[in-house]
């Protein structure tokens, strides 16, 4: 049997190919990972030439900042917001209230998103339908039932006001484990409460709707009840919950002790043996 030999020049024509023929297959593949990540992560709160939503728009942003300073940031905003950077603090500035989640992203994952929305990524930006500018009181009535779970959302997740307060006298008390979403409408205008609602980007919200994602007629009704109470949030009556448990403790005090006094009135004066041996003494 005759052995095939190549020479050295071959050898380094094959080695050659075989590395180019991995880059091609590598690169669209990155660029699939990239879009991937940037619309699990990212889609709810950016856009890539679509103006701001709830966070800046991303288009030229790897001009803006340099890659050292925007892999940390994605993966940890508030560890370098709080190490003090002017870049991050500014960003702080620009859209109080707001913090972006950490994210579970490697260093190359974030390149891969960078890559894609660097890449001028047309379908980055926001396909959302646009928001109109008023609603109908229909509308803004079911959101308020699906906001507070009076009508449960068809998906099966759990109803807004479980983890959210909004001032509104129509609307029980809500949770405090996150934001106040009285004036939610106007920080982040319609498309950003439609983007957040729409495709949740914090953690716990993305958990608890994971599988249960709201309809868009559901989706249409909170952003009409959410306007609603932005709107007429200046003529509701306050919740002051401290001042009604007291005044509710006092009441049952009150009554508690009124109580107590009537049983006390009726109770025996002595013993039932010293009574026995008063009339045995007078007897006698």
């Amino acid at each position: 049997m005759r052995r095939r030999r190549y020479g050295v020049g071959a050898v380094a024509t094959r080695t050659l190919l075989t590395a180019v023929g991995a880059l091609g297959v590598a690169a669209p593949a990155a660029a699939q990972d990239g879009e991937q990540l940037y619309r699990t992560f990212c889609i709810a709160c950016h856009t890539v030439g679509g103006g701001r939503l709830v966070g800046p728009d991303l288009a030229g942003v790897t001009e803006r900042r340099t890659e050292a300073w925007l892999i940390p940031f994605i993966q940890r905003s508030e560890s370098v917001i709080a190490s003090g950077d002017p870049d991050a603090l500014a960003l702080r500035a620009e859209y109080p209230g707001l913090a972006m989640p950490d994210w579970p992203l490697s260093g190359d994952e974030v390149r891969a998103i960078l890559a894609y929305v660097s890449g001028g990524a047309a379908s980055a930006a926001s396909a959302a339908p646009p928001v109109p500018a008023t609603f109908t009181p229909q509308e803004a009535e079911m959101g308020l039932h699906l906001f507070q779970g009076t009508t449960r959302f068809a998906g099966g997740g759990p109803a807004c006001n479980s983890c959210h307060e909004v001032s509104h006298d129509a609307v029980i008390g809500g949770g405090i484990l996150a934001a106040d979403l009285t004036a939610v409408f106007s920080r982040l205008g319609g498309a950003g409460v439609r983007a957040v609602v729409g495709s949740p980007p914090f953690p716990v919200m993305e958990r608890a709707y994971r599988g249960r994602a709201l309809t868009e007629e559901e989706q249409h009704a909170i952003l009409a009840f959410l306007q609603r109470a932005d709107a007429e949030q200046a003529f509701q009556q306050p919740r002051d919950y401290g001042v009604r448990l007291v005044q509710a403790g006092l009441v049952g005090a009150a009554l508690l002790l009124g109580l107590y006094t009537l049983v006390w009135s009726g109770r025996r004066r002595g013993p039932v043996n010293h009574e026995i041996f008063a009339r045995q003494v007078s007897s006698t």
